[in-house]
């Protein structure tokens, strides 16, 4: 029986409930394969800020920092919106970003075929298909530069500074460039060479870097051209590497083009050894909190992508996934996923709790 630790931030708003969502499909997985996967929940986040004073408790990095994995639910409320940029909830995530060394942040953006009556683009665009995965630089850039208020000459401003190194470009282009080879054999950087410094070091080092990866084809997008790209022809993307700030916004609108931002997983990684993070892309939503409403798929999925990469476990994971699929096939839908032509045809309206149930079950009775 394999062992594996497992760390757990449930965090805000529908955290709990999707973690409880993918903790139940693990559970199935864990019996189904004979695994023993151990939980140990932690604090961070706005729940953190009200029960001990700060976002990200020293302890929970270091119980992080100590098991094989992190799955977390999502940060952040209304609640917490007026405090100071220090104590957010969000400066977990950063936190937990730099206190690991996640430097890369995994996205798949892929339209289940079940889904295509979901996706919002016209039905020639959607039956071409979207398979995609963004690599989101994750540590550097405008998120982590030096930022602040001051007098300037026209009263109070405020800025924001985005920096990036040789280094932190070549490791992130890198993981694109093995990644695509993996996969279709295609990696588009997106960056504003036209406009800024450090895009153009970025294009620089991409197109320096591509004569060590000759079998894959690079190609070069504007950030705003992508983001039309991605409407006009979603199915010519295969991998796409970026900067932290573009990464977070074009995978956003990636995962509405593939039926909701409730189907979208992301893994966070560092160095080799090192614990990765696991998490849906969406956020807190308290708007639906407790109401048995979120979607699951998206952690669920998070978890998938954990089995595959952090305890290596491809058979695991391709059940988990597979599942999914044959749930929704099956009709089954969480309200964010209904048909957006508000025909409910054959698909039956599903909570948070039930389609995990689903979900575990179609892994217990599927083939070993």
């Amino acid at each position: 029986m394999a062992r594996f630790r497992i760390a757990v931030i449930p965090g805000d708003g529908i955290g709990p409930e999707v973690i409880n969502s993918t903790r139940h499909v693990l559970d199935a997985v864990g019996q189904k394969f004979n695994h023993d996967f151990k939980y140990e929940e932690l604090l961070a986040g706005g729940i953190a800020i009200d029960t001990t004073g700060e976002p990200l408790p020293a302890s929970t990095l270091e119980t992080c920092k100590n098991s094989d994995a992190l799955l977390l639910g999502a940060v952040g409320g209304p609640q917490w919106d007026t405090l100071p940029g220090h104590m957010r909830p969000e400066k977990a995530l950063l936190g937990l970003r730099s206190g690991l060394g996640l430097y890369a942040n995994l996205r798949p953006a892929i339209l289940y075929p079940p889904l295509a009556s979901a996706c919002p683009l016209h039905p020639a665009t959607a039956s071409r298909g979207i398979d995609m995965v963004f690599v989101r630089e994750l540590t550097g850039g405008i998120y982590f530069g030096d930022r602040g208020r001051r007098e300037g000459k026209n009263g109070p401003e405020a800025y924001d500074t985005e920096t990036y190194s040789v280094m932190e470009i070549e490791r992130i282009a890198r993981m694109g460039f093995e990644l695509a080879r993996s996969r279709r054999k295609k990696l588009t950087s997106v960056d504003k060479a036209n406009i800024l410094e450090s895009s153009r070091l970025w294009r620089e080092i991409i197109i320096k870097l591509h004569a060590e990866y000759p079998d894959v084809a690079l190609d070069h997008l504007y950030v705003d051209n992508a983001s039309m790209q991605l409407i006009l022809r979603p199915d010519s993307f295969d991998v796409v590497v970026t900067s932290n700030m573009f990464g977070d916004i074009l995978s956003d609108e990636a995962a509405m083009i593939t039926g909701s931002i409730g189907m979208l997983p992301s893994a966070s990684l560092g160095q080799p050894g090192c614990p990765g993070m696991y998490e849906p892309i969406h956020g807190s939503a308290p708007d639906i909190a407790g109401q048995d409403k979120a979607n699951p798929l998206a952690t669920i999925l998070s978890g998938a992508m954990m089995l595959r990469l952090a305890f290596g476990l491809p058979t695991e994971a391709d059940a988990v996934e597979q599942a999914v699929n044959q749930v929704l096939s099956a009709g089954y839908r969480t309200v964010d996923i209904m048909d957006k032509s508000g025909s409910a045809d054959g698909l039956k309206l599903v909570g948070t709790r039930e389609m995990s149930n689903l979900v575990a079950a179609a892994i217990s009775k599927g083939a070993q």
